[in-house]
């Protein structure tokens, strides 16, 4: 359990930044890459929400894992 707490944390916070990229691309918000296909479609903005809650709940159960 001890190597799984550190990779759990880092997919953890790595999945809920990249989810809030997703929201921001998918509501129109952040036009990065200004190429991108994702700008401005809802469909990603949903995506990003649940990819960001995953990754949300990845960052819980490594914190209630034993140290």
């Amino acid at each position: 359990m001890q190597r799984l707490r550190p990779v759990l944390l880092v997919l953890g916070v790595l999945c809920t930044l990249m989810g809030v990229l997703w929201i921001g691309q998918g509501r129109g918000l952040i036009h990065w890459p200004a190429s991108s296909f994702m700008l401005d479609q809802r469909v990603w903005g949903d995506y990003g929400a649940a990819l960001a809650v995953a990754g949300l709940l990845m960052i819980l159960l490594a914190r209630r894992l034993r140290q």
